[in-house]
């Protein structure tokens, strides 16, 4: 299984509210920024997978929200693939204050593989190099 590297960077002005902290909409974005991040790192880049034909839309999303990120905050996104059969992928995601070590938000994503028909996929036969490099990605423990 290949270690997926943490996601970091800095809170940019323009993904804060009134309140002056981050609106809750940019960590599904984050979840997004780190989960291409993870694909081009295991060998499966989104583009590369577009040019095969290969869609991988979101079929949920969801967040817990447990403190804020304010202008200017470090954060790091840690996620793990646990689950993924060929048709559908499950990817969890915790985020943390790179200086004070909270953890922030919680979160999953849920995937499917299409062609470019929007038709499912069976990557093991289809794409059979696709579907070991998410096989090897999902974490077991």
């Amino acid at each position: 299984m290949n270690k997926i590297p943490v996601y970091e960077r800095e809170v940019q002005y323009y993904e804060t509210d009134q309140m002056q902290i981050v609106h809750h909409s940019n960590y599904i974005r984050w979840f997004e920024e780190a989960r291409l991040m993870a694909m081009k790192f295991l060998g499966a880049p989104y583009d590369v997978l577009e040019e095969k034909g290969i869609v991988i839309p979101v079929l949920a999303a969801s967040a817990v929200y447990r403190a804020p990120f304010r202008f200017g905050d470090i954060f790091q996104v840690r996620l793990k693939i646990v689950k993924f059969n060929g048709l559908k992928m499950d990817i969890e995601y915790e985020i943390y204050n790179k200086d004070s070590g909270i953890l922030s938000t919680t979160g999953q994503t849920s995937h499917a593989f299409l062609g470019q028909d929007r038709k499912p996929l069976r990557l093991k036969k289809e794409f059979p190099e696709v579907y070991t490099v998410f096989q090897n990605a999902v974490c077991q423990d």
